[in-house]
């Protein structure tokens, strides 16, 4: 699987549907981690979150024939997490991101906040 056409579809994923506050957090650099990257988005309700976590699934099974290998927190959708093993993405709704803190949990990693279009 291209690391960068995925980022590119789960990008476009996110943005189909309005998910803000994008940030790519590059672990390459960092000793014994699971993935290469993080996306960090969020969305404003829980609603938006299942429609985020829908519209990456729907952009990278149509561009690149791919399925998440494992996804987790449908539930309740606070924080729902798609493992693409390379690509790890993290939807939060607004709260749970800020409980969590993530980005700062992995602040060695290089961040790269995406700049919408809306």
């Amino acid at each position: 699987m291209n690391t960068d056409n995925l980022i590119a579809n789960v990008l476009e994923g996110i943005e189909d549907v309005k998910g803000v506050d994008i940030n790519i957090l590059d672990l390459r650099k960092i000793d014994n981690v699971a993935c290469k990257y993080f996306i960090v988005c969020t969305g404003n309700s829980s609603t938006q979150v299942n429609a985020i976590t829908n519209s990456i699934k729907k952009c990278v099974s149509k561009s690149m024939a791919e399925k998440p290998w494992h996804v987790e927190g449908l539930e309740n959708c606070k924080w729902v997490l798609m493992d693409y093993v390379d690509v790890v993405v993290h939807i939060f709704n607004e709260e749970t991101r800020d409980h969590y803190k993530i980005e700062e949990l992995w602040e060695e990693a290089t961040s790269t906040l995406v700049k919408t279009k809306y």
